[in-house]
This record gives structure tokens, sequence and C-alpha cells, in this order.
């Protein structure tokens, strides 16, 4: 799914989990028409994990937390179920560790649709996605709305109470003690905080405005031709609306060493489940995966020759169901840095009628190794996303890229 894309419920009971490379703290909120909670109770979170139709799962550590929300509990006047996500560590932000969501059937765990927020900064807190009512029926959008105040940012604009726990005062020095005055009747205890302020959230805030997206952000189509992607750009694989269903090419070109000296680059693509689970890597140690839906054409140890030096096929309509994810990553084997490298370049065909579609140049190479060059990502609708990356690191093998590269999902 992308920001803002909806699908109707299949399913009465779902559960949305949220994974990324870190512990998430993930929570729901259950809103009436105003866009309101009705009381505090209807913030669900480890601390409270039940209510009306719907639930907290912890993950305990091992797997992602996860709301489950059974439609059929909801109570009249909910019209819609957010669920939450925060980093566990006190501060941290979704920089570099962007989550993905998975909606599933929460009776048999069928994977319904998956949502990974693009272009994540200084965000501690995300809306990542809701589960809602219209016209009668239950249906799930992708939100992907950050905050850069934590959990009390939503938590506040969603209607649920935020006290500033007090700051204990340091104590006085010591005077002469008072003379004794007439008894008083004891005062009132103070009534217990709600649950979801163990441990004490900070202080409420308006959320932030949006960080600026870094250069080369936005989502494009094929409908003019080809397309020369920059870095954090997205080409959805459409043309005059329909999906590009069939086998594409990754080919990876680049230009003999400066100076004379040969380099052996290599270009692999790994293959990720919807949890970013590593299934296999295509490179030029294992030509052939997934029952042959990605085949590489072979090592390449100069660059020497006109056109692409290595190939990857990618038969897009015989992958299997639970592979959602493709990274196509370059490295340099022979441990030359990028810099050395003369005219790289990835780009990808139409691989039943040749016709270049998308086009990625290494502009602006890092004296690095291994890089990240851009990003398959299957949608619910059935159609792919090309993402550029170009993120650099330091590996020369495609083993070295398989934790990066999952984290670019």
């Amino acid at each position: 799914m992308t920001p803002g894309s909806n699908i109707p419920l299949t399913a009465a009971r779902v559960a949305v989990d949220v994974a990324a490379p870190v512990r998430l703290d993930v929570s729901g909120l259950l809103l009436g028409a105003n866009g309101k909670v009705r009381s505090d109770d209807d913030f669900i979170f480890y601390n409270q994990p039940s209510g009306p139709g719907v639930t907290y799962r912890s993950g305990g550590g091992t797997a992602p937390d996860a709301i489950l929300v059974d439609t059929s509990a909801v109570p009249s006047g909910v019209e819609k179920i957010v669920v939450t996500a925060s980093p566990d560590a006190a501060g941290q932000t979704f920089q570099g560790i962007e989550p993905t969501a998975t909606l599933r059937d929460a009776d048999d765990g069928s994977v319904l649709a998956t949502f990974t927020p693009p272009s994540l900064a200084t965000e501690t807190a995300l809306v990542v996605m809701e589960i809602y009512l219209r016209n009668g029926a239950w249906k799930a959008r992708a939100v992907g709305q950050g905050y850069a105040n934590g959990l009390a940012g939503i938590a506040t604009d969603f209607g649920v109470s935020v006290d500033e726990e007090p700051t204990p005062a340091a104590a006085p020095a010591p005077v002469a003690p008072p003379a004794p005055a007439a008894p008083q009747a004891p005062a009132a205890p103070p009534s217990a905080p709600p649950a979801w302020q163990t441990p004490p959230a900070p202080p409420a805030a308006p959320p932030a405005p949006p960080a600026a997206p870094p250069v080369g952000t936005g989502k494009i189509n094929l409908d003019k031709g080809r397309v020369s992607l920059q870095k954090n750009q997205t080409v959805s694989l459409v043309k005059g609306g329909r999906p590009l269903l069939s086998t594409v090419k990754m080919g990876l070109g680049w230009e003999p060493a400066y100076r004379g000296r040969d380099i052996d680059l290599d270009a692999s693509v790994i293959a990720y489940g919807p949890q970013r689970n590593h299934i296999d890597s295509c490179y030029f140690g294992k030509l052939s995966i997934l029952n042959g839906a990605i085949k590489h054409s072979g090592d390449n140890l100069t660059g020497e020759g006109a056109g692409d030096d290595e190939v990857i096929v990618v038969d897009l309509g015989r992958l299997p169901a639970d592979t959602t994810g493709l990274v196509f990553t370059v490295n340099s084997f022979s441990g030359q840095k990028f810099t050395e490298v003369a005219k790289a370049y990835c780009r990808l065909l139409d691989g039943t009628t040749g016709e270049e579609l998308v086009r990625f140049d290494l502009t602006t190479a890092e004296p690095q190794t291994g890089v990240m060059m851009a990003k398959l990502i299957r949608q619910f609708s059935g159609e792919w996303e090309m993402t550029a990356i170009g993120d650099f690191v330091k590996s020369r093998t495609v083993r070295g890229m398989v934790k990066p590269a999952a984290q670019t999902l």
C-alpha cells in the first residue's frame, strides 16, 4: 500500500503488526465520529491491553507487537481504530529504521496488505494504519502520519488525557521548627493516574510540521516514457493504467576503472518477505533463485564492452506470494571504491519488448565498496513500485548487504 490508499477488509477479524529493526511500542485508539476517543479506556496498549473489539498483542521482543480488531465486536459509535507505533528507546526517531505494517487475517494469519511509510526523519511516533467504517463496510487505510513529540502528541490529538508528571522540588535548607498549628483534616489521597501514564509520558504539544523531503522524493509513473530517477524517488511500474506484471530486466553497467585499472562490480538482487525476512539472494555464485523467477546473467570481471555488463531477469508474475520486496545491490568485489568507477548505472527494462523503463546513475559516488541501488516493493493492488536508494555501505559481497538492505524496505 502507499500513503492514503485503502482496501476493503475481507475478514471480520484482522491484526496489524508493525515491524522495524528496533523494538517498537504499538498502540490502538478507538475513535468516534468526531475523531476523538470516548475516554482514556479507548487507548489500547501494553499497560491497557484490551478494549471493546480491540486487543493489544505483545511480540515478546522476538516478534512484532500487534493490534487485533474484531470488527463485529466494535461498539456502535466507534468509526475508526488507528494503529500507532513509536520506538521503545526514549527519544529515538524513525530515521533509518522505517517500520513496515502488515495487515493480516487474524484467524489464519494470511497477509492482506503491507505498508512502509516513506521518507521518515525526525518523527518519534507514527499513525501507521487505520481500520475504519464507511457506508456500513470496514476498510483499511495506509496513513504514515508522523509526530515529532512522541506518543503524547498522538494521544493528545485524539483526545486522551496527558498530564505532565510533576517534578519534585529540591529539599529546602533546614529551618527552625514552626509553632504548633491547630489540627486539620487529612487531605484526600490523590487519584491514581490513568494506566497509560506508566511510564510517564512527555507533555503534550501540537504536532511538528513535516520535515522537508529529501531531494528526489516523489512518486511518478511511466506514462510519459523512460524515467531517470534521483535518489529517494519512486516510480510506479504502471503504464496506461495497467500494471507491468511481466518480465523485467535489471541491467548494471560500468566502465573500466580510472587510470587503466580493471574493476569487478557484482550485481545482485536480495529477496525479502513481509517481515523483512531474507528469503534468498541471486548473484554470480547463485545464478537462479525462487524456482527460476529471478536469474543472473553471470559475472563480468572488468566492465569491458558496450551496454549492460551484468543483467538480472525478474519474472514478477512468477514470484512467490510471500516475496514482497527486492533490493538490487552492487558490490566492488575487487575492493576498489566506487569513486574509482566510471559511468556506473543500473536500469530497468521491459523484459518482453526490451524498452528501457527506468535508469538510475551513480552520479555522486562515495568511497565505499557496496551500494544499494534500488528496491522493488509489491503493493496490495498487485503493482510494483521501484524506488532509487543510492545508499553506500562497506561490503564487498552480497552477504554483507542483506541486513542493511532489509532496513531500506
